[in-house]
């Protein structure tokens, strides 16, 4: 059976590794504004920015529109594009 923790606990656990990540988020954010060259029109770099509003929203499921933001859109004819079968084995000749 599994228990409900409290928000006090669920911050206690996972505080050093939340600060850790963001540290390391910023520093990255920091090389890029001190390199040469603009980055600011590359999708990527976009990307990177819609994330950390998604972060800084107040939002239930974060985690879930951060995915989405970094996937793919769903293509029906995906096996087929990568040469798989139906049966998830490689087609060849």
């Amino acid at each position: 059976m599994s228990t409900t923790r409290t928000a006090a606990e669920v911050l206690e656990r996972e505080f050093l590794v939340v600060r850790a990540r963001l540290l390391e988020t910023a520093a990255a954010f920091d090389r890029l504004d001190r390199a040469e060259g603009n980055v600011a029109s590359d999708p990527r770099s976009r990307k990177l920015r819609q994330a950390l509003d998604i972060l800084a929203a107040n939002e239930p499921n974060r985690a879930e529109q951060l995915q989405l933001l970094f996937s793919l859109p769903y293509e029906p004819q995906w096996r087929s594009k990568f040469g798989l079968a139906e049966n998830g084995k490689a087609n060849r000749p």
